[in-house]
């Protein structure tokens, strides 16, 4: 078997990523099998041991294979990708020492995003894709604050109350507010002091420019699922290094995308390649104070996924970061070195040890700490989806290039991109904000209109007992506010004349009145379907 630029030339049924080998003997060459890509894998290992080199090549390779790619760059030093590499001498070293025919010196079909819209092409979505779940894991509501955003998505639901944007949510949140009582009636308590602690998080979200992520036109996944004309796979490469800032923000958005995949995406089963392949960098950000029902949820979508034809390679620094439930579906593995510099580093070394096939040859533990830079044990599926057994394997060497590249490098890779134009100016179209906009100034015309035909109807039959004018009160109140008098002496009289009756008129609603009946008939008489949702809370496509 030969090697062209990491791609094993095979027939379908073992075709397969070389990743790297041990020396001179080809049998410890390692492959990660193209059938079984969409079987979830692990990149772990300390700061600076090489993960990031081995995620570029087995995006290299998946590319090359025609599997489109979506990885993350939090550090700004994978966009050298979409340059070719330069040849170096170590490289042709290592090449010839693993028996690599490579590597092929070119660019790969790189696309940029960015959720801020600076260094790639603006990535959007919607508050209804994005759900009440994800949403709250942003803003890290507690559980009270999680039942308002379920109730509020519900009543944009029922209501046909599109959520676009933060100004769709923030208007129905302060429609709740204005309509507190009739909505708990209906659906459970919504206190104000929830209300009030939502609306502040989303006040942070703006002061950090993440309003520029909800919105429309919102990612089409079919850009990103893209094969160019040369049969190779599109690599789209999302620019975090600001988003990092917000950690949080950073994980909801994956997780966000993965879920969209997994709703939107047809089942495969087992193909001869994946669909997409996903890389999730500093993947522990998804799991740090992620409640249970959040990891259950991240659990399933990893489970379930897989028959959608995508691979998620978990990008991160040791094993333990990622929960024992999700860790047992990773069956590619390459794991950098550990340092062990205290016992509990000891002992996450000893625990990521125990989840590799045994190897005869050498102790896993000892390997795992001592492996270089650019080395790694690796483990993938053989046959069958049996683990393979522990190797302790050299990476091989990238073909395009590493690190960062200059901006008007990057500028140019955009231009000539298969989405350029697509997603540049935002669109606010009409959604809740305005909806909600309309039915007020309706409700108040309406009030005015009522008012207006009650003044004009004059007094009715139930008027018997006129209202006081003026003088009549100030007569009241200067006989109620005038100091008591002896009994003995009769309070002095006076004479007034009969003051002209004036007409009732007639109680009007106010237009929050109104507003608020009119809402809770709506809420009595809906016959309309409610939109379905899914796995994590977000709209299924196209309904």
């Amino acid at each position: 078997m030969t090697q062209n630029n990491g791609i094993s030339i095979s027939d379908t049924a073992t075709a397969g990523i070389f990743i790297g080998g041990g020396g001179a003997d080809q049998a410890q060459a390692q492959h990660l099998l193209l059938r079984y890509g969409n079987r979830h894998g692990l990149i772990a290992g300390a700061t600076g041991t090489g993960k990031t080199i081995t995620m570029q090549i087995m995006a290299e390779a998946f590319s090359d294979a025609g599997v489109p790619v979506f990885l993350t760059d939090i550090k700004g030093d994978c966009a050298g990708m979409s340059q070719p590499g330069t040849p170096r001498e170590a490289f042709a070293r290592r090449a010839a020492a693993i028996g690599f025919n490579g590597p092929d010196y070119r660019a790969l079909p790189v696309t940029f995003w960015d959720m801020f819209g600076e260094n790639g092409h603006p990535v959007r979505a919607t508050l209804a894709e994005m759900g009440p779940l994800l949403l709250s894991r942003m803003l890290e509501a507690t559980e009270a604050q999680e039942g308002v955003l379920n109730v509020a998505f519900r009543i944009a639901d029922d209501e046909g109350l599109p959520l676009l944007d933060l100004k769709d949510l923030q208007a129905l949140l302060a429609f709740l507010g204005a309509h507190q009582r009739e909505i708990s009636q209906r659906y459970g308590t919504v206190t104000t002091a929830s209300i009030g602690a939502i609306q502040r998080r989303l006040l942070i979200l703006e002061n950090q420019g993440v309003a520029h992520f909800f919105g429309e036109p919102a990612l089409d996944l079919a850009d990103i699922l893209r094969v160019g004309a040369d049969g190779r796979g599109q690599v789209n490469i999302l620019h975090a290094v600001r988003l990092m800032q917000t950690p949080r923000l950073y994980a909801t958005f994956l997780l966000w995308l993965l879920a969209e995949l997994f709703e939107t995406l047809p089942e495969v089963g087992d193909g001869d390649r994946p669909k997409l392949v996903f890389f999730f960098d500093e993947a522990h950000l998804l799991f740090n104070g992620a409640p249970r029902a959040l990891i259950d949820k991240v659990e399933q979508v990893a489970r379930l996924i897989r028959s959608k034809g995508v691979g998620i390679y978990f990008v991160t620094q040791n094993p333990d970061d990622v929960p024992e439930t999700v860790l047992g579906q990773l069956g590619n593995r390459v794991q950098h070195a550990l340092r062990a510099f205290t016992a509990r580093d000891q002992q996450s070394l000893r625990r990521a040890a125990q989840t590799y096939r045994p190897n005869p040859r050498f102790d896993i533990a000892d390997t795992i700490r001592d492996v270089g830079t650019g080395e790694a044990l690796t483990s993938f599926l053989q046959d069958k989806g049996v683990p393979g057994i522990a190797e302790r394997t050299l990476i091989r060497p990238p073909g395009s290039a590493m690190g960062p590249i200059e901006d008007s490098l990057r500028t140019a890779v955009m231009a000539t991109s298969p989405v350029v134009g697509k997603y540049d100016n935002a669109v606010d179209r009409d959604s809740a904000h305005e909806m909600l906009a309309r039915r007020a100034e309706a409700a108040a015309k309406a009030a005015e209109a009522a008012d207006g035909s009650a003044r004009a109807a004059g007094p009715g039959p139930w008027s018997a007992t006129p209202a006081p004018d003026r003088e009549d009160r100030e007569f009241s109140s200067a006989r109620r506010y005038q100091p008591t008098m002896p009994k003995t002496r009769e309070p002095a009289k006076i004479n007034r004349p009969t003051p002209a009756r004036t007409p009732p008129t007639r109680r009007t609603d106010s237009a929050v009145d109104a507003f608020t009946k009119s809402f809770a008939r709506q809420l009595g008489t809906k016959s309309g379907q409610a939109l379905v949702r899914g796995i994590l809370g977000g709209l299924f496509r196209g309904r």
